[in-house]
């Protein structure tokens, strides 16, 4: 796994957060702003914009999608409660 694998991998983790999570601080749903965070996150560990971009492309679109799918995840497990 490279290290921009492994980096996006930690930060999509630590930092996408569905809304309806009992409003978490940070729980942005603003693509750019997520965006953003995760450029500037990626470059203070020496990962490069167009190292993300090589590792998930377009680094907007797979926020995004990230995004869609943490918070289909939380409206489905809160069906199920």
């Amino acid at each position: 796994m490279s290290k921009a694998r492994e980096f996006v991998d930690f930060w999509v983790e630590n930092s996408i957060h569905a809304v309806e999570q009992y409003r978490t601080a940070g729980a942005s749903q603003d693509v750019a702003e997520l965006t953003q965070r995760l450029v500037e996150a990626a470059k203070g560990q020496g990962i490069s914009e167009a190292d993300l971009q090589a590792e998930i492309g377009e680094i907007s679109d797979y926020i995004a999608d990230r995004l869609k799918a943490t918070n289909d995840a939380e409206r489905e497990r809160r069906k199920l409660t």
